[in-house]
């Protein structure tokens, strides 16, 4: 993402705004994803989501859906928060 957000606004299921800190963005295999944490909640409610292009050509935000992606996505985290802990 061009700017550096420390909290962004999501809809839930029900349409309801949920604040939530970003905890990082990762750079894996030249796209952009962040790791995400409801403010009122738990670092274990991490969510990731994928920096996509919409069509018409800003910066959006993606749940990451697919099962391959998203476990490299973890790992990345994973790592990432092992390196902090050393």
């Amino acid at each position: 993402m061009q700017n550096e957000v420390n909290n962004i606004v999501l809809l839930d299921e029900e349409g309801n705004e949920v604040e939530f800190d970003v905890v990082t963005k990762l750079d894996i295999e030249d796209k952009e994803y962040l790791i995400v944490v409801p403010s009122d909640g738990e670092e274990e409610d991490a969510v990731a989501l994928k920096v996509v292009i919409d069509e018409d050509g800003n910066e959006a935000l993606a749940s990451v859906d697919d099962e391959e992606e998203f476990l490299m996505v973890s790992e990345a985290y994973e790592l990432l928060a092992l390196e902090d802990i050393n």
